[in-house]
């Protein structure tokens, strides 16, 4: 049997739900040697993917990297110097909109100006640090870099309180009428801490197999 926290085992509507979901399945750290798990390479696809469908997203992000230096689209996104020196035509030729490019052209540049951190450099920046650069940025925002730090950077206590599915799966595990608003979800929550990101990962499976307890109710 996989272990837990006491804070997980002592509520009896986690508890419950763990022996349904099983282990957690986030990844414990980002992978010091990839090109395609950097920080600067994951806030490019998570705003080529910004308001797609999965598999759009995908193909989207596929053809900007057949632009790299090594013309392989499943590899990394063009370096910054690169991706500067496209032409809009070029990138939207890929799919960009507008507004896209000019992201990527900012993230781009971030990177350049140590904005974006390299993987080296993000370990040692906390939480709020990096959330404060990365959402100075435009197209970034909070949510994007909470996603960030949970899947690429294995950061172990972060809550997005914003995402509707972690709060609906919260509303479902302790059977409320009513989604909880950001601060509340923090308040009710904060005895997770430092393993929010766990707890974050169980809303979303909550969100996904378990029955919504007032269908008919709607966030205030």
């Amino acid at each position: 049997m996989f272990s837990l926290p006491p804070c997980f085992t002592q509520d009896a509507n986690l508890a419950a739900f763990i022996a349904i979901a099983g282990p957690c399945r986030l990844p414990e750290q980002i992978t010091p040697d990839s090109q395609t798990q950097t920080p600067y390479a994951s806030l490019i696809k998570a705003v080529t993917g910004q308001q797609l469908h999965n598999a759009a997203a995908r193909t989207i992000f596929r053809r900007l990297c057949a632009l790299g230096a090594d013309r392989n689209e499943n590899g990394p996104p063009p370096a910054p110097q690169e991706l500067l020196a496209l032409e809009d035509d070029t990138l939207r030729r890929c799919g960009l909109s507008a507004a896209k490019i000019a992201s990527l052209r900012a993230i781009a540049r971030g990177r350049l100006e140590g904005v974006v951190p390299s993987p080296t450099e993000a370990r040692q920046l906390d939480d709020a640090t990096l959330i404060r650069q990365l959402t100075s940025l435009r197209g970034v925002g909070q949510w994007t870099v909470e996603m960030l730090l949970i899947f690429h950077l294995g950061r172990p206590d972060v809550l997005p309180a914003g995402d509707l599915g972690v709060q609906e799966g919260w509303k479902r595990l302790k059977k409320l009428p009513l989604r909880p608003t950001p601060r509340q979800l923090r308040e009710a929550t904060a005895s997770f801490s430092p393993h929010r990101s766990t707890l974050t990962w169980y809303c979303w499976q909550a969100k996904a197999l378990l029955p919504d307890p007032a269908p008919s109710s709607k966030k205030p």
